[in-house]
């Protein structure tokens, strides 16, 4: 319990000065994306231990302090915050939320414009009062400022007592502008258009204000129902006949599919639009539901936002541990503090070998940014130098395997090490798993963690052990967590693994250089498993995509006397050694052609267009050049597209792609 109040009072002291820079300051020392994720720990934590919540959590507030050079204004109604979500999982879980209240919504999709947020007050048609939203009861009046901005009507279209909410900005070319001017007084650069706008709105002299061209969208009405409306649509409908500026881009749409494809269209949209936007915010329409929905203490339950993926995500490196791979290759590995990236929480990433730590001179406790290589792997990006403390510690590289404590070595002119004891537990390990992977044999049940553990118990030692597991039925029965019917499962897909084609078999064997795409390659050509196994090195580098290297890697795999005991072992267990696959068509468009895929693709996807062609006996690419046959293109293609004009290489859309299969 000590831990977790010490691990909640450090929470709070950080995000209360978080808090403090960015809405009093307005200098963030934080990004975002790590104030979101340590507000959401804290969250987490004070639900689960109430009896240690703060006085002073920022849990307790919506937003920051009240600069003293301000008067301070109360809200009639509290402008709370919204509560956000970060991936499709959890936007399904927003509205799956809603529906189990009986509600079957339609919901107001909106831009989440990165600014400062407004209340603006009227009486009887004019403009009285506007307010930051403070701590969300409390704000500060910043009327004489606000008056300078055009977009704001200093006079309504009809005399009405009414309350606004927005979001006051800076635009991008705005802020190009202003910065050029400050550049040539050498005066220090505004850092973006959100500290932009926040700071001109807390000028005490409102002709600097004015001099920025700040902007205003209105996108809230607290109170429609005083006004006979009864839709969050017909509210912004209404304030836009009042005169206030209303983004054209909100959406209304029907169900959650609607707000994935809003959310899809406008992530793509987002750099060419002439304001920042870091999300989506997603409201129910109907006044009544979000009556009947109602309030967190922090948040209203009808809305939330979507925060778009960052471009540069910022978390701690915790620690660096070495694993051992299948080959006894020895990789360090980041050890994050959990992050959010692209939509999912990242805790590890790879740091590949010694060479690439020391070149980004990687020390243990720095911050470190993180980015998806490919929007797959996450990869550490750089360090941020800036914000070390001087108790960060020097990356070691080990000299022995981590595994069996042998010494590890690495060959002249490579930058990987080796464990060579080719009976060290981690390499055994991280064969088995390979094999069981998703894209090897697939058997579902056998997961690495379990791998490990019936390793330790020697129930599985070597790959045919898995096909034997069978034999420790009752063993396993007297494990924690194996019911009859789970066993039943995982012996079930074990069996059913046996009927597999055989480029699953090759990938699973773990053939040192030959991935996926090779082992299809093999088992299309040879059909079989012993006619493989008989090939000469000039037959197989004979065949297309199989060099030097590949090929002698087969050969000496299937020379070696324990791969021989392993397959002969495997064939007695009744696994299939043949491919059962579809036949390659001898297509003249395709066959021995080569194909690059870029942009988004509607009509196929990207894996069985890959399929498709080299069924039809062509190869696809990741990158063109001269030798390009064509470049399939979808929605929004890339550099790869520029590339293809370049070179003069045929332009192929999905629909001419189509008509050529």
């Amino acid at each position: 319990m000590n831990t977790m109040k010490e691990r909640i009072d450090e929470l709070v002291e950080i995000l209360n000065e978080a808090n403090y820079n960015y809405h009093v300051l307005d200098k963030p020392t934080i990004t975002d994306q790590e104030f979101d994720k340590l507000l959401r720990e804290l969250f987490i934590l004070e639900e689960k231990y109430p009896e240690l919540v703060r006085s002073d959590s920022p849990t307790h507030r919506i937003g920051g302090i009240i600069l003293d050079e301000f008067q301070k204004v109360t809200h009639s109604i509290p402008m709370m915050s919204l509560g956000n979500v970060f991936n499709e999982e959890e936007i399904r879980t927003f509205d799956n939320r809603i529906r189990k209240e009986g509600i079957y919504p339609e919901y107001v999709c909106e831009l989440k414009i990165d600014g400062l947020s407004v209340s603006l007050h009227y009486e009887k048609g004019k403009l009285i009062t506007a307010a930051t939203r403070g701590d969300g009861t409390v704000g500060e009046d910043i009327t004489n400022n606000v008056k300078t901005i055009k977009t704001v009507p200093l006079v309504l279209k009809e005399k009405v007592d009414i309350e606004v909410r927005g979001e006051i900005y800076m635009s991008k070319e705005t802020l190009r502008k202003l910065n050029a001017e400050r550049k040539e007084k050498g005066q220090t650069l505004l850092q973006n258009c959100r500290n932009a706008a926040a700071g001109s709105i807390r000028q005490l002299d409102s002709k600097i204000a004015a001099s920025r061209k700040l902007d205003c969208w209105i996108y809230h009405l607290p109170n429609p129902e005083d006004y006979g409306i009864k839709t969050h649509w017909e509210a912004l409908e209404y304030m836009k006949k009042l005169g206030f500026k209303v983004n054209p881009n909100n959406l209304l749409v029907t169900d959650v599919n609607g707000i994935l494809d809003y959310i899809s269209y406008k992530g793509k949209e987002r750099d060419s639009l002439p304001y920042d936007i870091d999300g989506v915010v997603i409201k129910v329409n109907n006044i009544e539901q979000q009556k009947q929905l109602g309030y967190t203490a922090h948040h209203p339950k009808w809305a939330t936002a979507y925060k778009f993926p960052a471009e540069e995500v910022l978390t701690k490196l915790k620690d660096i541990i070495f694993t051992v791979g299948r080959t006894g290759q020895i990789t360090p590995n980041a050890v994050l503090e959990p992050v959010i990236v692209a939509g999912s929480t990242i805790s590890r990433a790879t740091l590949h070998n010694e060479d690439y730590v020391k070149s980004k001179d990687l020390k243990i406790g720095d911050i470190v940014s993180i980015h998806k290589a490919g929007d797959v792997i996450p990869e550490v990006g750089e360090v941020k130098k800036e914000r070390r403390t001087g108790k960060e510690k020097d990356f070691e590289m080990i000299t022995t395997c981590p595994m069996c404590g042998n010494f590890i070595y690495k060959k002249e002119g490579q930058v990987d090490y080796f464990c060579l004891n080719p009976h060290c537990p981690a390499r055994n390990i991280e064969g088995l798993c390979h094999f069981v992977s998703r894209k090897a044999m697939n058997i579902d049940g056998l997961g690495d963690r379990i791998i490990e553990d019936f390793y330790n118990m020697k129930y599985i030692q070597e790959i045919p052990d898995i096909y034997r597991l069978d034999h420790y039925r009752d063993e396993l029965t007297e494990l924690e967590g194996y019911g009859n019917k789970s066993i039943d499962n995982l012996l079930k897909a074990i069996e059913n693994s046996k009927n597999n084609s055989l480029e699953r078999l090759l990938f699973g064997l773990g053939i040192p250089n030959v991935g996926e795409k090779t082992s299809k390659v093999l088992a299309m050509h040879y059909e079989t498993l012993d006619h493989l196994m008989e090939a000469s090195f000039d037959e197989l580098n004979s065949i297309s995509d199989i060099g030097e290297i590949i090929a002698q890697s087969i050969i000496d795999f299937f020379n070696n006397d324990k791969n021989q005991r392993i397959i002969s072992a495997l064939k007695e267990l009744n696994l299939n050694m043949k491919y059962t696959g579809p036949k390659v068509e001898m297509n003249d468009n395709f066959y021995n052609k080569t194909f690059v895929i870029t942009g988004t693709l509607t009509k196929y996807t990207r894996d069985e267009i890959e399929e498709k062609i080299e069924l039809l006996g062509g190869k696809t690419s990741s990158s063109v050049s001269s030798k390009t046959t064509a470049v399939i293109v979808g929605e929004n293609p890339g550099s790869k597209y520029d590339k293809a004009i370049k070179l003069n290489i045929p332009i192929w859309s999905e629909e001419e792609l189509e008509e050529k299969f």
